[in-house]
């Protein structure tokens, strides 16, 4: 029998204890070790069982992220079956593999992991496989040398979006009769070494590399963050005169960036002096740009939620379920209906 934790509030005391007698736990309020075994049964009997989800997310680094935990906050709730264990690793690896290993101790029926980075989650998934919990790996990916030590993956492709943002570039440089001129493009990489930068980075480069007159400057971690997009687009603007393009990996970055272009006295957007190109597609990016401040931005749907319930319910039943499971996306520019668009977006 597993160690219970006495005095951290009713709700994980219970998780403890439950989990350890192999059973789902129930909800109820706070309660003492001493009544803890009558509570058990008074529970036990009024039959309602949840499926304990342990869910590590990356951090609230970005709009994109609020939105994605609050889309598993709103899957996993009691109301629908579910008894949510939600920790943030504030972007930092060594928090997410604590809490997986919480997770495994505690017994949970499912992991969901949002890696930060792809590597070094073979010896904590290699744990939860010999614990016999299933890990759905969400949103970014991981990079393990045994794939099995994972259920499945949900999320973007994130290879595509940066693909679809070069093509996109490539049509509308066209469509401007600049085919011919040197256009000079600088990049906001998300965190270094995340399933998204990888992506977006590398689709992007291969429709760079088929145009032999766009010239790559730089290419700067911005970390997802409008700080650090701010900082790193003021320093790309002193380094560099006559920046065409901004290629920015996240929305949040990208406000950042709008910031220091107009702090230097230049312009952006449809009309102005620099085209922006953003990934996310949050609300607030969309506005910005009916605000003519952004040209395109490439959806990176968060609501992640409801298809990873999809898969442990199939996973409940006993169902087989694909191992790379991708949402589906869509892009926006400043053509469209952007007012009915904004309207009509959960996120």
């Amino acid at each position: 029998m597993k160690k219970m934790v006495v005095g951290i509030g009713v709700l994980l005391s219970l998780l403890l204890w439950f989990s350890s007698c192999g059973a789902r736990i129930e909800e109820s309020e706070e309660i003492s070790g001493s009544d803890l075994l009558k509570k058990e049964e008074e529970l036990a009997a009024e039959g309602e069982n949840y499926i304990v989800v342990g869910f590590s997310q990356v951090g609230s680094e970005s709009d994109w992220r609020i939105a994605s935990t609050e889309s598993f906050k709103e899957t996993f709730s009691q109301e629908n079956g579910y008894y949510l264990i939600f920790e943030d690793a504030q972007q930092k690896q060594e928090n997410q593999l604590k809490a997986v290993r919480n997770f495994i101790l505690q017994e949970v029926d499912y992991i969901v992991l949002d890696p930060i980075v792809e590597t070094g989650w073979d010896a904590v998934l290699q744990e939860a496989k010999e614990a016999g919990i299933p890990v759905i790996v969400a949103d970014r990916q991981v990079k393990v040398a045994d794939e099995s030590l994972y259920t499945c993956w949900v999320g973007s492709d994130f290879e595509e979006q940066g693909r679809r943002a070069g093509e996109w570039l490539e049509s509308y440089l066209e469509e401007k009769g600049r085919t011919s001129e040197e256009i000079r493009i600088v990049t906001l990489q998300g965190t270094r070494d995340s399933t998204a930068q990888i992506g977006r980075t590398g689709g992007f480069a291969q429709i760079l590399e088929r145009n032999d007159n766009w010239t790559m400057l730089e290419r700067r971690d911005g970390d997802f963050t409008q700080t650090k997009g701010q900082e790193v687009m003021e320093d790309f603007l002193k380094t560099y005169s006559g920046i065409d393009v901004v290629v920015s990996e996240n929305d949040n970055m990208t406000f950042g960036a709008i910031e220091a272009i107009e702090a230097a006295g230049k312009t952006c957007g449809p009309d102005g002096d620099v085209i922006i190109l953003s990934f996310d597609a949050g609300r607030a990016a969309l506005q910005a740009m009916a605000d003519g401040k952004i040209n395109v931005e490439f959806e990176c749907n968060p609501l992640l939620g409801p298809l990873v319930s999809d898969i442990i319910q199939k996973l409940e039943r006993g169902e087989e379920v694909e191992k790379l499971q991708y949402v589906k996306e869509t892009y926006f520019d400043s053509t469209m209906d952007l007012d009915t668009i904004i309207q009509e977006r959960v996120y």
